[in-house]
């Protein structure tokens, strides 16, 4: 059994900065720490039936990773605290859905601020960018477009007859072909030489020709 003076020390000895057992400090409160320790702008993951001893002084809250936050009671606990920080940018988002498909004008998007943190991959932040592009997918209005969302448009489609094109020392020689499958501009494609039946492989130049290595 402790004595009174024994028991006495003991009180006193117990870190000033908590205040009781059955006193818990306000989940709100870490939270609040945590983001003002991350700048303000973002979101702690937290539960809410998180229980920390009260704290007597103010909380302290210092950047530990990019990800989380160290908040901590002087002289008493500490705690690491997930923190998704916002990033707000423009982006390009659709102004009306589209199709499948579908070649995108101007009048087909717009601008807007989002939280680029929610986002997966990187979105375009220039309308200039998805005009003349085509749709991979269906989208609705409000969709924030990035690069995998869209394709370069198809110059050549399977069965246009085509100019197969080879350069040597300044010397060009073209002949007839046929596309055997759709391409963008600067990308590869299957053509048959109609003069010797050959399939040959290309790539797609802005006017529509296929460039061939002789």
């Amino acid at each position: 059994m402790l004595r009174p003076r024994r028991f006495l020390a003991l009180l006193l000895a117990w870190p000033v900065a908590w205040a009781s057992a059955t006193a818990y400090q306000p989940v709100d409160s870490i939270r609040e720490a945590a983001l003002a320790a991350a700048g303000g702008e973002g979101e702690a993951s937290l539960d809410p039936a998180l229980r920390m001893p009260a704290c007597a002084a103010p909380l302290q809250g210092r950047q530990s990773t990019a990800s989380t936050v160290e908040v901590s009671c002087p002289g008493g606990w500490r705690l690491y605290v997930p923190v998704r920080q916002r990033r707000s940018q423009q982006v390009v988002v659709l102004a009306r859905g589209v199709s499948a498909g579908e070649t995108l004008a101007a009048d087909a998007l717009s601008t807007a601020q989002r939280d680029t943190s929610r986002l997966a991959g990187t979105p375009l932040s220039d309308p200039a960018q998805a005009v003349g592009q085509v749709a991979r997918r269906a989208m609705v209005a409000g969709t924030v477009l990035g690069a995998g969302d869209l394709a370069a448009p198809r110059i050549v489609r399977r069965g246009d007859r085509v100019a197969l094109v080879s350069r040597r020392g300044g010397v060009e020689v073209r002949v007839a072909g046929r596309a055997l499958g759709d391409a963008a501009v600067d990308e590869r494609v299957s053509v048959e030489n109609l003069s010797s039946r050959r399939i040959l492989q290309g790539r797609v130049a802005p006017g529509g020709d296929v460039l061939v290595t002789p």
